[in-house]
C-alpha cells in the first residue's frame, strides 16, 4: 500500500503509526508533505511577515534571516539546523506530538528543541492551541539563533533539573506530590509568559519576543496595540502565582528590557524551587496531568 501524502495536524498517518509504537522522536519525514501543506505553509508565512516586520523583536528578524526560512514552503529541519549550530549550538528536533514536561526542558538544556512536524490545515490558518511546524520552526526557532536567549532556554533546562533534585529529595508522600504540582504549575507559568507570551522593550518601543505571540497572526497585534490588556513589568512573584487559560487572546502580558534581565529571571526561579518558594502557589491553570508528573517523578538526573 501507497503511503499518504498528508502531515496536516490531526490526521497524519506517519504520526499516527509512529505514536502506535512508543516513538516520541523521529524523523522529518519530508516526502510525505502534500502541495496544500505547502500552501499552508506558504499563506501562514506571507500573512505574518508584515506583521513580524512591525511588531517582533529585532533579533527574531535577525533569526529568521540567519536560519534562511523559506517563505514558499515547509522547512526541512535538517536545513535550519545546519544554520542553527553555528550561531547557537542549538537544533530542532523533530517529535511525534507532545513531550511529557521533565523530557521538553531537557532537551532544551542539551540545545534540542522538540519541534512539531505536522502543519495545520490552510483552511484554519489561526492559531491553534495545538503547536504546528509553523508555530516551532517559525515562531520559535528564529530566536535560537541569538546566543544569549538560546543560554536562557538552555537554563531553564537546568532548572528543571534542579527542581527534579529538589523534588526527589522531598520522599515519597501525599504532601511531596502536591509541592511538585505547584513547582511544574510555576514553572510552567514561567515559561508561558516569557518564552511563549514576552513582551520586550526595544529602543522605547514594546517589542515581541514570545513565540506563542509570534505565530498568532491576530495577537501579535493585539499584544502591542489594543487598550484591552494589561502589561506590566516582570514580576516573578506575580508570574508564577498568575494562571492562564490557552483558548482565547491573553488579558495579561509581562514585559521586560532585556535577554540579560531574562536570564536573571530564571536565575532567581531557581533560587525560589531551593528555596522553596513555589511549593504552595495560587490555584488555576495550567493543570498538571499523569504523564507530566511522572516524567518528572522518574527522571534520572
Amino acid at each position: 500500500m501507497a503511503e499518504t501524502v498528508d502531515m496536516t495536524t490531526n490526521r497524519a498517518p506517519f504520526i499516527e503509526e509512529a505514536r502506535s509504537d512508543g516513538q516520541l522522536f523521529t524523523e522529518q519525514p519530508y516526502h510525505l508533505y502534500s502541495e496544500a501543506n505547502h500552501q499552508a505553509w506558504r499563506a501562514l508565512y506571507r500573512r505574518m511577515l508584515p506583521q513580524w516586520e512591525k511588531y517582533a523583536h529585532p533579533k527574531f528578524l535577525e533569526g529568521i534571516q540567519k536560519v534562511a526560512l523559506d517563505s514558499e514552503r515547509v522547512p526541512r529541519l535538517s536545513d535550519i539546523n545546519n544554520f542553527l549550530a553555528p550561531l547557537s549550538g542549538f537544533s530542532a528536533r523533530a517529535v511525534t506530538g507532545y513531550v511529557p514536561f521533565y523530557l521538553f526542558f531537557d532537551s532544551l538544556r542539551q540545545r534540542a528543541f522538540p519541534t512539531t512536524i505536522t502543519i495545520r490545515d490552510k483552511s484554519q490558518l489561526d492559531y491553534l492551541p495545538e503547536p504546528d511546524i509553523f508555530h516551532d520552526a517559525a515562531g520559535h526557532v528564529p530566536m535560537h539563533t541569538d546566543p544569549k536567549f538560546a543560554d536562557s532556554l538552555v537554563k531553564f533546562g537546568e532548572v528543571a533539573r534542579t527542581a527534579v533534585q529538589y523534588a526527589q529529595s522531598l520522599g515519597d508522600n501525599e504532601k511531596s506530590y502536591k509541592i511538585v504540582e505547584n513547582i511544574m504549575k510555576g514553572m510552567s507559568r514561567f515559561f508561558w509568559f516569557t518564552v511563549e507570551f514576552g513582551l520586550m522593550r526595544h529602543e522605547d518601543e514594546l517589542k515581541v519576543y514570545g513565540s506563542g505571540i509570534l505565530s498568532s497572526y491576530g495577537e501579535i497585534e493585539y499584544a502591542i496595540e489594543s487598550p484591552e490588556p494589561q502589561r506590566h513589568p516582570f514580576q516573578i512573584e506575580w508570574v508564577i502565582n498568575q494562571y492562564f487559560e490557552i483558548d482565547h487572546y491573553q488579558p495579561l502580558y509581562f514585559v521586560i528590557n532585556s535577554f540579560d534581565e531574562l536570564f536573571e529571571h530564571i536565575n532567581s526561579l531557581e533560587d525560589y524551587i531551593k528555596q522553596g518558594k513555589l511549593n504552595n502557589l495560587s490555584p488555576g491553570e495550567p493543570g498538571v496531568n499523569e504523564e507530566d508528573l511522572r516524567s518528572f517523578l522518574e527522571a534520572s538526573v
